[in-house]
């Protein structure tokens, strides 16, 4: 294994590798079907997104909910609800995805993996949910949308935790036009030219 997969095991149980394991092999198994991951990158999942996605975990504030919006196959999603499963059990993780079948491939994930997580197959809009600790979305939508929707679900001291491409620096740009945030940037560990955007008190700039 790479480095990434080195990393996992020290610092998660062999009984949570072995989930991620089980669930990198579910998203290859069901890719061809559904195309949860560009197909490119499947031969190297652990690197691209169960470690990629492994990385927020430990910028997050960890309360009663961690929403993942735009779960799509899973990543960040049912990797946070893997390592939160033994490390905070008592953060229940909540995952929106609105397409009908990545939603059903994650309610398959989570029930052979047994996880309690909460998974809604619904537009982000649409629902009235608790307010999260943690925010978390990767590759969803340009930053101004994602704050428009983060900002009705995370709480008062919460934190969003946005994973951006290359264009990261052009997104907060055009987000401050109409946003006001408090932003940290966290080069990705998987991917040089990548960051996550660590994201407080966001408010609707004064026009």
């Amino acid at each position: 294994m790479n480095n990434g997969a080195h990393t996992i095991k020290t610092v998660v149980s062999r009984e949570t590798l072995d989930r991620l394991e089980a669930f990198a092999a579910l998203v290859k198994k069901w890719n061809p079907v559904i195309n949860l991951v560009a197909k490119g990158s499947l031969s190297d999942i652990w690197h691209r997104h169960v470690e990629d996605s492994a990385q927020i975990i430990l910028m997050a504030e960890l309360g009663d909910y961690w929403i993942d919006i735009g779960s799509g196959g899973g990543f960040p999603g049912i990797v946070v609800a893997i390592i939160l499963k033994e490390t905070a059990p008592a953060t229940k993780v909540v995952l929106i995805e609105s397409d009908v079948r990545k939603a059903t491939f994650l309610r398959q994930a989570a029930a052979t993996l047994d996880l309690s997580c909460e998974i809604h197959n619904a537009r982000i809009e649409s629902l009235d949910l608790p307010r999260g600790a943690t925010i978390s979305a990767r590759a969803l939508a340009p930053l101004p949308k994602l704050l428009e929707l983060a900002e009705n679900l995370v709480e008062e001291g919460g934190v969003c935790l946005l994973m951006k491409g290359q264009s990261y620096l052009d997104e907060l740009a055009d987000a401050r036009k109409a946003w006001s945030f408090e932003c940290e940037v966290i080069k990705s560990q998987t991917n040089a030219a990548a960051a996550v955007l660590k994201i407080r008190n966001i408010q609707r700039a004064a026009q």
